[in-house]
């Protein structure tokens, strides 16, 4: 199984799942944020649609599984990796900047820490059926 679309047959269906939930759950949350309360965090909410740009992509990119989308969704997910443990250190460091829970802040806390288990879990995925 060694062509593209192997990143959405088996477990990659799983993964795929997570991500189209992630994508759905930080688009909301960021929307509901900016809209309703963006002058009380605006960095923090600002990252927070940020987080939901990465989600969306890594999501279509998976799952359409040629080359070159395997090639953006690796782009997208080193993103958020560097995206989850920058902002979640800086959370911790920061967190006036920080009212309410964001989707990588304090590394995903308020997820279960899976926006920080997530990202690894892409790059071996996308590693293994390489």
């Amino acid at each position: 199984m060694s062509e593209p679309e192997a990143t959405r047959h088996g477990p990659g269906r799983v993964l795929i799942l997570v991500y189209g939930v992630f994508a759905l759950a930080a688009t909301a949350r960021a929307v509901f944020q900016i809209v309703n309360q963006f002058d009380r965090a605006p960095i923090a909410y600002l990252l927070s649609a940020l987080a939901a740009v990465v989600y969306c992509v890594a999501t279509f990119m998976l799952a359409k599984a040629t080359k070159l989308s395997r090639q953006v969704a690796t782009i997208a997910i080193v993103i958020e990796l560097i995206g989850v443990v920058g902002i979640g250190a800086f959370s911790y460091a920061v967190p006036d900047d920080f009212p309410d829970a964001t989707v990588w802040s304090h590394f995903g806390q308020g997820y279960g820490f899976v926006p920080l288990v997530l990202p690894i879990l892409g790059l071996l995925w996308l590693r293994r059926t390489a």
